[in-house]
């Protein structure tokens, strides 16, 4: 079947060099939020946003105490833009070919002369360079139509996520755009304490708690594709042993997740709807495994039962 027209093609290999300019411009905006926003378990409060403008950080507290700012990587206008709520607004262009040093450096002066001095940790998380983000003169690559297609696949992705979680009666996370790992996911818990997989900082403090992640990326050096993926911590031995709906999911033992590839999705007859179910199946196949309480498990369905 032809791909759907409003599910873009994201050909890694050739918007790499722009995915990674915008995956640095998100760690600006997720590092100011993790620096002004009160502290939330599983660092909930460094998440950024996807809007249908792009990128956003919460409602930031001003530093010097003048009210409260937004961050946003607009990837319609191609800016970053600092709004303060006394309606101050700076703005900074992207293109063509800024780089993430000129950018950073921007943004950071855009945000002190709005809303006060802020403490700003230039170094990259989770990424294959290691350059500070405000000495960065690397990554310049930025292209627009393909800045275009990365959003709205986003977008079709972001609304998996929330109809994937919209049911569901126990704690959850909203669609959360990770700045680190520059993906979109969703976070079920079951309301049980879990040993983090190591003593990294993110570990340690993202992952003490029994949970099921969906989430989507638009891919990576690791995995060069964009995919939907899933998977639960902690996890018995037997976890990958599943077959999940559509038969195109599979277990990547290189990642520790299940996966589903872009590709499969929009050529589907109905790409939300199979996502969807993918969302759905490794969350089944999770509480069954990792013993979840089944009448909580029961509202993934989108019946739920009453939970008491």
């Amino acid at each position: 079947m032809a791909p759907h027209r409003d599910w873009p093609a994201l050909p890694y290999d050739q918007w790499q060099p722009t995915r990674d300019t915008v995956h640095a411009h998100t760690q600006v905006l997720g590092k100011l939020s993790a620096a002004l926003a009160p502290p939330q378990p599983q660092l909930q409060h460094a998440a950024l946003r996807l809007s249908a403008r792009g990128w956003e950080t919460g409602l930031l507290p001003a530093p010097d105490g003048s009210g409260a700012l937004v961050v946003v990587l607009d990837l319609h206008t191609h800016q970053a833009v600092v709004e303060h709520t006394d309606s101050r607004r700076r703005a900074v262009p992207l293109t063509p070919h800024r780089s993430v040093g000129a950018v950073t450096r921007d943004v950071l002066t855009a945000v002190r002369e709005l809303a006060g001095p802020v403490a700003f940790d230039p170094r990259p998380q989770e990424t294959v360079w290691s350059t500070p983000l405000d000495q960065d003169e690397e990554h310049a690559t930025y292209d627009p139509a393909q800045v275009g297609a990365y959003l709205e696949a986003a977008g079709q992705a972001a609304l998996v996520l929330a109809a994937f979680r919209a049911p569901y009666r126990g704690r959850s996370t909203p669609v959360n755009a990770w700045w680190g790992s520059f993906d979109l996911a969703v976070n079920l818990f079951s309301g049980r304490g879990a040993d983090p997989p190591s003593e990294d900082f993110i570990m340690r403090n993202a992952m003490d708690a029994q949970e099921i992640a969906v989430g989507w990326w638009p891919g990576d050096q690791q995995y060069p594709r964009a995919a939907f993926y899933g998977y639960a911590h902690p996890a018995p031995p037997h976890y990958p042993d599943a077959r999940l709906y559509p038969p195109a999911a599979r277990w990547e033992a290189a990642l520790g997740e299940f996966v589903l590839d872009w590709e499969d999705v929009r050529s589907a007859a109905d790409p939300h709807a199979t996502a969807v179910r993918f969302a759905r199946a490794v969350a089944h196949h999770s509480c069954a495994t990792c013993a979840w309480e089944p009448a909580l498990a029961g509202t993934i369905d989108g019946s739920p039962p009453p939970v008491c």
